[in-house]
């Protein structure tokens, strides 16, 4: 409560989230004073066990982004993409899901579309705007 939230889901091996990424780590610096914290959940990747999959991501994330400002979850029953994907019409990935300070999913969508939500999740206008309506709208 009183935080604000980004919840990414991604894959090593998906090009628009690894582009994603950077911008990611720069939300979070520039938003962590406020109460802003992201959490990634690498919810997609393939492994023989759960184990060597969850080492293969640490070792991705450890050469590919050293300076990692933010946590990552890893998924490897594909529990999240149920619980919020599936239920949220959320097929593919990259996907953002903003949650606010009361505990309210306030967005669901790319993470391009995150410097204009973001501001209006902090100051309280987003969730009644007409763009977080058109926004839904238009996702489903």
């Amino acid at each position: 409560p009183g935080k604000v939230y980004l919840v990414e889901f991604w894959a090593t091996w998906c090009g628009p989230c690894v582009a994603a990424m950077p911008h990611l780590i720069e939300l979070q610096e520039k938003y962590e004073d406020s109460g802003f914290e992201v959490v990634g959940v690498a919810a997609c990747e393939q492994g023989p066990t759960a184990d060597e999959a969850r080492t293969n991501v640490d070792a991705w994330l450890t050469e590919k982004f050293p300076n990692l400002n933010y946590r990552i979850a890893f998924d490897y029953k594909r529990e999240m993409k149920r619980l919020w994907l599936e239920p949220s019409f959320s097929f593919g990935i990259p996907a953002s899901f903003v949650v606010d300070r009361d505990g309210h999913i306030t967005f669901i969508g790319h993470p391009a579309e995150l410097d204009d939500v973001l501001p209006k999740v902090f100051n309280g206008s987003w969730r009644s705007s007409y763009e977080a309506k058109a926004a839904d709208a238009k996702r489903i």
